[in-house]
């Protein structure tokens, strides 16, 4: 294994900080990103710091910050000389009817989940392309293919988003030499703090409408009864983390495109299969089959 400097964003809890923690045991080093770092995260910061045996750096980084992305990169560049993966993993969920999220709620939960990543990415790349290589990966979310339970959809329409975002991406930057990787996680109802740290409808005469009479009457706490059903008691969120190592400790240009670890099994594994073979035809019919693969430029 070759020791790679590692930025993660959104590594204060969930699967950010179980990868940092990760990474951070086999050897890189890993700029573990996340908000207010010297306040409301600084618990969180130090926890990280203080893990013995590992070089983890917790860094200020807010992804709703093109000063901050870039404030971020700046301070690793100077600081380590380079950046080898960049790990798109902050994110927010929302839980509710659709009907009840004003617009703004809306745009909110996309501008952390895909506008985010497009700030990191515009501070970050230019440092990764003149390097001639290196790996950027996504963390997606198996809902962008597969079965969806309702009440979600700010969430899954960002995930979605930003999953599209993250294949157009890994086209435009092949020739480069930079690779990239989309880790797909299932659901799961524990450890990660997913629906603890929800959001909620702000519009609550509608959020009432649904919720208290009518043919959705208590429907939320149906969702979160099936959709807990249906996780595996001995699901362990700890496996998206290790499925990241292992997929970083692989050689350049052999690491798959998409990597899936879903306790549930929702179909979302089928799902891409489909879509990406389709992609990956249109490309091979147009002759741009090279898109495909990193190019081997350092």
């Amino acid at each position: 294994m070759s020791k790679k400097i590692i930025l993660i964003t959104g590594a204060s809890s969930g699967f950010g900080r179980m990868t940092a923690e990760a990474l951070g045991r086999a050897g890189h080093t890993v700029y573990a990103s996340m908000r207010d770092v010297a306040g409301r995260n600084a618990n969180n910061a130090a926890g990280l710091a203080r893990i013995g045996g590992t070089d983890i750096r917790p860094i200020e980084l807010d992804v709703q910050s093109e000063e901050s992305a870039n404030q971020a990169v700046d301070a690793i560049i100077t600081e380590s000389g380079r950046i080898d993966v960049l790990i798109h993993n902050a994110g927010h969920m929302m839980f509710g009817p659709a009907e009840a999220f004003t617009p703004e709620q809306f745009a909110q939960q996309y501008d952390v989940n895909v506008l985010g990543t497009q700030r990191v990415n515009r501070a970050a790349l230019p440092h990764m392309r003149a390097q001639k290589q290196g790996l950027l990966l996504w963390i997606s979310s198996s809902s962008s293919a597969g079965g969806t339970p309702p009440y979600l959809s700010p969430y899954f329409a960002a995930k979605a988003a930003m999953d599209a975002l993250a294949v157009q991406y890994a086209r435009e930057l092949a020739r480069w030499g930079i690779e990239t990787s989309i880790v797909v996680p299932g659901a799961f109802t524990k450890g990660t703090n997913h629906f603890a740290h929800s959001g909620a409808p702000a519009d609550a005469t509608r959020l009432a409408e649904y919720e208290e009479s009518g043919p959705y009457a208590s429907f939320s706490a149906q969702v979160q009864k099936a959709f807990a059903e249906i996780v595996p008691e001995d699901a362990d969120p700890q496996g998206v983390a290790d499925r990241i190592v292992d997929l970083i400790d692989m050689e350049f240009g052999t690491r798959p495109f998409r990597v899936h670890y879903d306790p549930t099994q929702d179909g979302a594994d089928v799902g891409f299969t489909v879509l990406d073979r389709m992609r990956s035809d249109m490309l091979h019919r147009v002759g741009f089959s090279d898109l495909l693969k990193p190019a081997k430029l350092a």
